[in-house]
Order: structure tokens, then sequence, then C-alpha cells
């Protein structure tokens, strides 16, 4: 059996489940980069994360479908896939987002850090922590260049229909019960079962 009919025979088969494949913890795709944005890419290699993302400074003249509106202060930014826009010149400006504003849910490929008893969210150059109303993003906290990586590469499947809203929900209190579970923070392996684990108590197999 060559590679193409096994992987038309494994999709079959999750389709026949039921499952859909609604989230990634860590995409490591360097070698095959998603370019979904056209012009310059950069390469986020930074704890392994292995993903493309447009280059800081490269404007577009109309946002990526979906994208996400996102006001802070007096101005609006908006969001898509990780990757922070702001208006410029009747344009889009790829730039870095400012400290303190709130996004609601994390991008789809990102790194879970556990720096000084807090869990991070790292993607794109960008430090996000979890408050009330979704994920801020914040300044490199301190130790971020001795930090490693707390979970493994997995994927998030669906067995009851959760809305991606709802699966985003489950998907961060299970991670932030996963990380405070004794021997987690240290060990990959145990991170993955304590949180495999939280979301198989909520209708979800991880893989």
């Amino acid at each position: 059996m060559n590679i193409l009919t096994r992987t038309a025979l494994t999709l079959a088969l999750v389709a026949a489940a039921g499952f859909t494949p609604v989230y990634a913890q860590q995409h490591k795709t360097a070698s095959a980069p998603q370019r979904t944005m056209s012009g310059p890419m950069h390469l986020d290699q930074r704890y392994q994360h292995d993903h493309y993302y447009p280059a800081r400074g490269f404007s577009m003249k109309t946002l990526p479908s979906r994208s996400v509106s996102v006001p802070h202060g007096q101005a609006n930014w908006f969001y898509h896939g990780g990757v922070w826009f702001r208006p410029s010149g009747g344009r889009y400006l790829v730039d870095a987002p400012p400290f303190g504003i709130i996004v609601p849910f994390l991008p789809p490929a990102y790194v879970s850090l556990w720096i000084g008893d807090v869990p991070y969210y790292y993607a794109n150059g960008v430090y996000y922590t979890s408050v009330a109303d979704g994920y801020t993003v914040v300044a490199p906290p301190p130790g971020a260049d001795a930090a490693a990586p707390v979970a493994p590469t997995f994927f998030i499947y669906s067995r009851n229909g959760q809305s991606t809203q709802q699966t985003e929900a489950d998907r961060a209190a299970c991670n932030d019960w996963a990380a405070v579970q004794p021997g987690t923070v240290n060990d990959s392996p145990a991170f993955q079962r304590a949180f495999a684990a939280c979301m198989d108590g909520r209708g979800y197999s991880v893989k």
C-alpha cells in the first residue's frame, strides 16, 4: 500500500468515526510552510515553534478572511492566525501588537511555556497569558530565554460536536489544569497524559 492510499484510507476512517480535527497545540511544518498570505515570510523557530508568518512591516490591501477586529484604547487592531494587523494609510500593516491587548482565542499554532510558576503561550514573537476575557499580550517574561516547551505536538478531536468556542474554552481549562499537576512542569509526556485525561473527560480525543 503506497503512501497516497494509506493517507486516503486514514482520512476515510477518521470521517467515518465522526472526528473533526479542531486544534493543534504546536505546528511543526518548517519544510512545508502554509503560505495563506502572499508576501515575505519569516520562520519562527523559537522554542521549536517552526512556523511561518508574514514578515512585520509587510502591508496588505485587504485583510485575510475571518480576521477578528480587536479594539485597544483609541486604536483598532485585527488578528488572524497569530498575525496582528493595524490600519496604515488605507492598508493593513503586519506589526507587533501592543502589550495589554486582549484577543478571545489563541493562535491555531502556539507553544505552551511555564515560566516563574505562570503558564504562557507563545507564537510569532508574541507572549500571551490567560485572562477572564481571553488572552492578553504581555512583554517577554523574565526567564523566557531559558524556557522550554512543556507540551508536545497533539491534535484535539471533538466527539460530541462541541463548537470551536467551547473547544477553546475546554482546551484552555485543561491546559491550565495539567500544568499544575505533580510532575508535569518538566515532563512533557506527563503533561500530555494529564491534558489528554482532562480533555477525554470533557468529550474529546487527543492524538
